[in-house]
């Protein structure tokens, strides 16, 4: 199975980054993770970008703040799938990450989470490496099963609470 590359631009994205973990692990898909920012080291993160199919990857999740331009910044240098997760911050609220994200260029393209969107990035990887992995395609059946089971488990029990 291919396995996920995660990078944030700061470890003060991690409990983003650990809800995508989390998925992922959840799922059984192999991943690594990295802090590189697209400013501070950018070497290091076009790298990583450069050879990340060689290495395995299947995709890419890319998650920053403020400025945000982390996973154009691997978008550039790769053409696996990029998932790009804009973080909120104290002075915008993620708005200016998502902008950043999101308005990539023609020729670029990443696709974009909601703001703090780590479970989505996550899913969104596994049903990009899914469309060749029956396994893992039937996992993320059954994670949608029992999701609505879930929903309607509280609609049945809403009544009671009101």
């Amino acid at each position: 199975m291919k396995k996920v590359g995660i990078v944030m631009g700061s470890d003060s994205d991690l409990p983003i980054i650990k809800k995508a973990t989390d998925t992922l692990k959840a799922l059984e898909i192999p991943f690594e993770v990295h802090v590189y920012s697209a400013h501070r080291t950018p070497d290091q993160a076009r790298d990583f970008a450069r050879s990340a199919r060689a290495k395995g990857f299947g995709a890419i999740i890319a998650a920053a703040g403020m400025a945000a331009h982390l996973a154009g910044a691997i978008a550039a240098n790769t053409t696996l799938p990029v998932i790009g997760i804009p973080c909120s911050s104290a002075v915008l609220d993620g708005i200016d990450a998502l902008l950043a994200t999101v308005q990539m260029p023609s020729g670029i393209p990443v696709a974009t989470v909601a703001v703090n969107g780590g479970v989505n990035a996550a899913l969104l990887c596994a049903q990009i490496l899914a469309v060749e992995d029956t396994e893992l395609a039937q996992k993320l059946d059954d994670k949608r099963r029992k999701d609505a089971a879930a929903v309607l488990e509280k609609d049945a029990g809403i009544a009671d609470r009101l």
